[in-house]
This record gives structure tokens, sequence and C-alpha cells, in this order.
């Protein structure tokens, strides 16, 4: 009796953890399941999103550009651009850099040998030694000439640079717009013959459309 009053207990506790262990075991496998299908939508959506190609947007072209030369080619993926951009832009920048040294070396000669012919005692030919070595031999008037004529390149450059980068500029813009523009085979041209009935004048038109593409029949199952 006392052995059956004890297997009773034991049998109830043996039947409770049963089942709530059956019951975690569910809760277990139910959050696995919604695990892995969140799993898969997450996977499945990347998966979508990197097969989306990103688009090309031309304004970003052209505000690289206008930051920094050659950006907006790398934005393009024209990479063979960059080097040519930075040539273009090199020359007005080494012809301003020399015809503002010259230009500078005959100012300081002009006022120096200006100072220096000036009737005494206004004279000073102080500044003469500091001429520079090419100019010495020149009169007055041929270093005024030579000033003048490097202040004018100078300038020159500077003009020549903004253009060489307005240029870099427009280029990235325009083959921005080109990436997107469509050229597949569903784009067709033609050129008609044409008649104006008014004028009694023969003529040709230019006709492009876009071809709907074939749709082949479906398969009967």
């Amino acid at each position: 009796m006392s052995v059956f009053r004890l297997f009773i207990p034991l049998l109830l506790t043996c039947c409770i953890a049963t089942t709530l262990f059956a019951q975690y075991d569910k809760e277990q496998m139910a959050a696995t399941q919604l695990i892995g299908r969140d799993t898969s939508i997450s996977l499945k959506d990347s998966v979508q999103k990197a097969a989306t190609p990103k688009k090309h947007i031309p304004r970003i072209a052209t505000r690289r550009s206008l930051l920094i030369p050659g950006w907006g080619q790398a934005y393009n993926k024209q990479y063979w651009k960059i080097p040519v951009v930075y040539g273009i832009l090199a020359i007005p920048t080494v012809a301003y850099v020399y015809n503002n040294s010259m230009y500078k070396k005959t100012k300081f000669a002009y006022e120096a040998l200006f100072k220096a012919q000036l009737a005494p005692p206004n004279n000073d030919s102080t500044d003469y030694r500091l001429i520079d070595p090419q100019l010495r031999g020149l009169s007055i008037s041929s270093v005024q000439s030579y000033r003048n004529a490097f202040r004018r390149d100078r300038d020159y450059s500077i003009l020549w640079f903004i253009l060489a980068w307005g240029l870099q500029v427009a280029d990235a813009t325009v083959f921005a717009h080109l990436k997107e523009f469509d050229v597949s085979d569903d784009l067709t041209m033609q050129i008609s013959p044409t008649f104006n009935p008014q004028t009694r004048t023969p003529g040709f038109g230019l006709v492009m459309s876009l071809k709907n593409p074939d749709k082949k029949p479906k398969q009967a199952r």
C-alpha cells in the first residue's frame, strides 16, 4: 500500500513534466519556423535589392565635377577620362604660374628702370642690381612691352582654366544623361517620303518609335 502511494505522485509528476516538455518543444519549433521564415524573407529582399540596378543620377555627376575635377567622370565609370581632365587643366595652370612669375619680374624691372632714369635728385638706382639678369640689357620700353604681354597671357590662362573646368563638368553631365538613354533593340527609326499638298513639294520624314516585344504563344499544358 505504501509503495502504491509513492508510485501515484511519481506518475503524476512524470505526466506533468512530459506535458510541459512537449509544450516547450512545440513553442521552440514554432519560434524556429518563424525565424526561418523571417530569414528567408530577408534573404529574398536582399537578393531583390541586389538584383535591382542602382539608378544613375546626372545631378550627382554634375555636383561632383563642380567640386573636384574628374569626380563626375569617376561616377560615370569613365575612369580613362580622369588623366585627360587633369592634363587639360594642367596646361593653363602651368601657363599661369610661368606668366605670373615673369609678370612680377618685368614689373619690378620696369619700376627699377623708371626710377633710375628720373632726373636728379629724384632718380634712384638702388633696385637696378636686383633686376633679373635676363632683363638687365633691355630698354625700359621693351621691359614695359614684356610686362604687358605677360600680364595679358596670365589673365588668359585664368580664363582657359575656367573654360576647361566647365568643359569637364559639361562632359560629366552629358554622359551621365546618356547612361539612362535607351539604346536597346526595341527602338526603330524609319525614313519615309512625304508630300506637302499646299506647296506641292516632296520631302522626307524621320519617324522614331518603340517596338512592342513579340509575345510568345503560351504552350498548352
